[in-house]
């Protein structure tokens, strides 16, 4: 039988979260579940204009403002979308990777719960990407993303000036507004006062944290990951 397992990797906007995911989506055949992604594909979709959540009405365009500001969108709207996602994904056994998800104290109280049912929380490993502020503005402020699949492009004396994407060809682009440094202070200020006080609530909930410094080059903070982990799957 298969064995369930799932790794939650938190840290601040730029931290490297999406790209060691990435990676261990890829070494161990992991679903990787992307908080942004499921927004974007929400925003940009026109079917689905409103959301009712225990009652109340959450506007898809209205989350798009907050979501383009900078600022987290509502946790119930977040929360409802994720909790669906991973339901389905848990029936597909499929085992999984969370990057930027939970985002908020109210999402990690509803989500947590669910994956302890589903997975068992000896199963559950966090990893916590450290970065100083400054690298998390000048990271986000460089970035890159190609118009396709949407791969990270790192950025570099050796990337700064590709114009498209080396994985898929496809036009590399800025995500307008939402990379932008005023834009990024915001969110790292939306980080540290609503997103990290979920530390402690994992602590609390006794799932086993791993802090890592994401400074160094992805291959090096992979490989530290794997060690903290001491992952030894195939």
């Amino acid at each position: 039988m298969k064995k369930s397992f799932l790794i939650i990797i938190m840290g601040p906007p730029g931290a490297g979260k999406g790209t060691q995911a990435e990676l261990l989506a890829e070494k161990f055949n992991l679903y990787y579940l992307e908080t942004s992604k499921i927004l974007e594909e929400t925003f940009s979709q026109e079917k689905k204009k409103v959301f009712f959540i225990d009652g109340k009405k959450y506007y898809v365009k209205e989350e798009k403002k907050l979501w383009e500001k900078g600022k987290l969108c509502s946790p119930p709207f977040v929360t409802y979308l994720i909790k669906e996602k991973i339901k389905k994904l848990f029936k597909e056994g499929k085992n999984l990777v969370l990057a930027g998800s939970p985002r908020t104290l109210y999402e990690g109280k509803v989500i947590i719960p669910l994956l302890k049912k589903l997975y068992g929380a000896k199963n559950i490993k966090v990893i916590l990407l450290d970065i100083p502020p400054e690298e998390t503005i000048f990271r986000n402020s460089h970035r890159r993303i190609c118009q396709l699949f949407r791969h990270p492009i790192l950025y570099s004396k050796e990337t700064a000036n590709l114009k498209t994407c080396p994985l898929d060809g496809s036009k590399l682009m800025r995500r307008k507004g939402l990379d932008d440094p005023e834009t990024i202070t915001v969110r790292l200020k939306e980080y540290k006062e609503r997103t990290y006080p979920l530390i402690d609530y994992f602590k609390k909930e006794k799932l086993e944290i791993k802090k890592i410094n994401g400074s160094p080059p992805p291959a090096i903070v992979f490989q530290n990951i794997l060690r903290a982990l001491k992952m030894k799957l195939h």
